[in-house]
């Protein structure tokens, strides 16, 4: 890749987990009225046949990782447990309470903090009372995050007695000296103990997270990490660009200096060395920042032109419904998005007094809807088309002209009626989402709110 591009092209930009992004949400028209009634008409149109996906947010962690910009609380306390989940399990009935029939569960996902915090008893606890409101819709894929060092037998084989059958866990980087300055110190022995260990229980999907750019990481480390990780054969992994945003508030990213990171050159050759290597050893790209192995479901959904992006990343389905249950999850209903409060005291004091926990949202209007197809498409196939008069919108053209200097550069094809993301152009898909994005282009921010695209 030429240094000039990725100077060029290396500025602050979303991820594009949503359309529109959570920064140009337009909190003055969403109301708690106006997201239950976008969510019930959603629920309607398709809980029978698709049904929905939940993501559990649980924020405990017993130390801070310097690297991370999720929403938890430290703590070693773990009697704050019980009362945590028995607040979910509230906020789950009063969802339930919004619909005529029982919701119909395709996907869930335990996310964090570290979910493997919680005790496989109180877990169980958890998933018990969600599926006890719920039906499971025939293929319905459950997953968690788990903690290399503190995941258990037990906890591995409660999940998998409860359905689940996808894990993943947080490696970043074996390398010791990055591993102390994100303050994740984890040997690979640990992580080599619970792949083995999940994959004897029979869980047919394991995947790894690994970050570049991270502080004081070298190509060697890169390298090093790879060889590792292609020692324990994951079926997928998810090859993430460190986000660097130090400016929001409690994420513990002021541990070291920006000095400490690796250039922008740098970091990108890290991830086409990291590319490269995943190549050889047989995994295949998908999307952004994902790889896995043919015999992966994230693979064939790519093959298969079924690949989704939401706030949990790439996943293998779609369902229009996506409620988040937890401190600061955010929820879709394709209509409409809402983020509930961060705070966990406020939460409860929510929850108590039997109101969904939710303080900022969106609903979209139908431009947002024709744009959010287009970068869903961009994001998950690397093309989109507009042949159909609903995908057209008033200022595609305005689009293409932003388009023309990418295509020069040759990042994409410009067709008559269609937009064709090039091998060379799939490291700068967020630039070119972000030509597609009219909030962003009609009110560029004063200050900086996304991490840089490269």
């Amino acid at each position: 890749m030429h240094t000039s591009l990725v100077n060029k092209y290396n500025i602050a930009g979303p991820r594009y987990t949503s359309y529109p992004t959570v920064p140009y949400w337009n909190n003055e028209t969403f109301s708690l009225k106006n997201w239950k009634n976008s969510l019930i008409k959603s629920f309607n149109e398709s809980n029978t046949e698709e049904g929905l996906s939940l993501y559990i947010h649980l924020p405990f962690c017993e130390s801070l990782c310097t690297f991370c910009g999720c929403n938890k609380r430290i703590t070693k306390r773990h009697e704050v447990e019980l009362p945590y989940i028995n607040a979910v399990l509230k906020e789950w009935e009063l969802y339930c309470d919004l619909f005529d029939t029982k919701p119909l569960i395709k996907e869930l996902h335990l996310g964090g903090g570290t979910p493997t915090f919680f005790s496989s008893n109180n877990l169980e606890i958890l998933i018990n009372g969600l599926l006890n409101k719920a039906i499971l819709a025939e293929n319905y894929d459950f997953s968690f995050e788990g903690h290399p060092n503190n995941t258990t037998k037990s906890h591995l084989q409660t999940l998998f007695n409860l359905g689940f059958r996808r894990v993943s866990f947080g490696v970043q980087d074996y390398n010791e000296t990055v591993q102390k300055a994100i303050h994740r110190i984890q040997p690979f022995e640990n992580v080599k103990r619970v792949t083995e260990e999940a994959r004897q229980i029979g869980y047919t999907s394991i995947g790894h997270d690994l970050i570049f750019g991270l502080p004081f990481q070298t190509m060697t480390h890169i390298e090093e990490t790879i060889n590792r990780t292609n020692q324990l054969k994951p079926d997928r992994i998810a090859f993430y660009s460190y986000a660097h945003v130090p400016w929001i508030k409690g994420n513990g990213q002021r541990g070291f200096n920006d000095n400490d990171l690796p250039s922008p050159e740098t970091k990108h050759q890290q991830y086409e060395l990291g590319k490269s290597l995943l190549a050889k050893a047989g995994y295949k790209d998908i999307g952004m920042d994902h790889f896995a192995l043919e015999t992966d479901s994230l693979y064939k959904s790519m093959k298969n032109k079924t690949l989704h992006r939401n706030f949990m990343g790439y996943t293998a389905s779609k369902t229009k419904v996506m409620i988040g249950l937890g401190v600061s999850s955010i929820s879709d209903s394709w209509y409409g998005f809402s983020q509930n409060v961060k705070g966990l005291e406020a939460y409860y004091d929510l929850i108590m007094h039997n109101i969904i926990p939710v303080y900022r949202g969106h609903i979209l209007n139908n431009e947002d809807l024709t744009i959010r197809k287009h970068i869903l498409n961009l994001m998950c196939q690397f093309e989109t088309s507009w042949t159909h008069d609903a995908l057209y919108f008033n200022k595609l053209p305005e689009v293409l002209i932003r388009l023309k200097e990418m295509e020069a550069d040759g990042l994409l094809h410009i067709l008559s009626n269609s937009i064709k993301v090039t091998t060379k152009g799939q490291p700068f898909v967020r630039n070119i989402c972000m030509a597609f994005d009219l909030l962003l282009q009609r009110k560029q921010p004063d200050t900086q709110l996304f991490s840089m695209t490269i």
